[in-house]
């Protein structure tokens, strides 16, 4: 797996994570587990998340605005891993159990920018929403 791949699907995350204009613990924590566990990321050294984010924010908050770097990551990620890229975006939202309007509307960002079809989006989120149930 190429590491411009792993650090697109991060900025993915990360912005994610960001996206309602904070970054609770919650999301931090799951972006971390994402990384750690997942086959996509093996091989990727986990003591450059951190310089990853970073980096990110920094993009983010250059002149391009978020809409530019979401763009180049997800140009980054092949055709074969858009449906994981949406996954890792849906599953950092849905950790901390809200959901803002400004967060759905990063999802519906990256969800019109991926080439994915709409029955597979709509599996992801359902999926994504069933795995941070919690009981009452």
């Amino acid at each position: 797996m190429s590491t411009a791949v792993q650090d697109a699907l991060i900025e993915l995350m990360v912005i994610a994570a960001s996206s309602d204009a904070t970054m609770s613990e919650r999301e931090l924590s799951r972006i971390e587990t994402l990384v750690a566990r997942l086959p996509v990321f093996e091989g990727f050294d986990l003591a450059r998340l951190a310089e990853v984010a970073n980096t990110c924010a920094d993009k983010v908050n250059g002149s391009g605005g978020f809409e530019e770097v979401v763009e180049a990551a997800i140009s980054a990620v092949p055709e074969r891993l858009q449906d994981t890229a949406y996954s890792l975006t849906v599953e950092v939202i849905a950790s901390d159990l809200h959901t803002s309007q400004e967060e759905l509307r990063f999802l519906e960002f990256v969800r019109d920018s991926l080439r994915l079809d709409r029955l597979t989006t709509a599996a992801i989120e359902v999926a994504a929403r069933a795995r941070h149930r919690r009981l009452p």
